[in-house]
């Protein structure tokens, strides 16, 4: 009973250290200062921006400027049966913040990709689908064959996070069966396996990357993607 008392007392300390640290850090513009069309109304009728980068809402009432932030989500660090895990933990982190940029973008166009072809005919969905596959192909093919392994890894797992759907089946979906059967032996060539899940219950590298993730979300290191909390970690 001690030590749960003790747990759930530091588990508290932390909680308000690091609120009171995101709170200190936000730097915040009246809301004047943002351009009109990015507002919102909240469901009180109040106007806000929301600074996707800082996780915090925008407001201004009766002249002064206030800050409203996001829940955040603490995750202790998994727990590491010796050095070699803890270092291809921190191993992990590197690549995460390299491939992310890159994720974000291919993320941004997957998604408009799709809103697009949804409001087209069959028959421009399927031209301006070609004509967008190879601009694609063109942009992105290149990038990804100059990741390495662990960065292949890790970009598919993000994608799976963030869509619902590995890489693979982006690919089909996008490019057609057989060019996603090609992609998948030039993945399996680079030892990266894109029909693979993203599970961090029962994968450990995808226990390290949803703990990255949520440590680098929460210390401003790395900007959500919209959406980024759609995502359930489920048993």
């Amino acid at each position: 009973m001690k030590i749960q008392n003790i747990a759930a007392a530091l588990l508290l300390f932390v909680t308000l250290f690091v609120s009171a640290q995101k709170k200190d850090s936000v730097i915040a513009k009246p809301l004047s200062q943002y351009p009109p069309e990015l507002l919102k109304t909240d469901e009180y009728g109040n106007k806000y921006y929301y600074d996707e980068r800082q996780m915090a809402k925008i407001y201004s009432i009766d002249g002064e400027t206030v800050v409203v932030m996001d829940e955040i989500i603490l995750t202790a660090k998994p727990h590491f049966n010796n050095q070699l895990d803890r270092n291809f933990y921190f191993f992990l982190n590197k690549k995460l913040n390299r491939v992310y940029p890159l994720f974000l973008t291919a993320l941004e166009q997957y998604r408009t990709l799709n809103t697009q072809l949804a409001a087209m005919s069959d028959a421009d969905r399927r031209r301006y689908s070609r004509q967008k596959q190879e601009e694609l192909a063109n942009e992105y093919e290149a990038k990804l064959r100059d990741l390495t392994t662990t960065e292949g890894q890790v970009f598919t797992k993000l994608m799976y996070r963030a869509t619902g759907k590995t890489v693979y089946e982006i690919i089909r979906d996008l490019r057609g069966g057989w060019s996603a059967f090609w992609w998948n032996i030039k993945g399996n060539i680079a030892e990266v396996n894109i029909k693979e899940a993203y599970d961090p219950h029962r994968n450990r590298q995808d226990e390290y990357i949803e703990s990255l993730l949520q440590s680098n979300w929460n210390a401003g290191y790395l900007q959500p993607y919209p959406g980024y909390k759609d995502f359930k970690v489920t048993k």
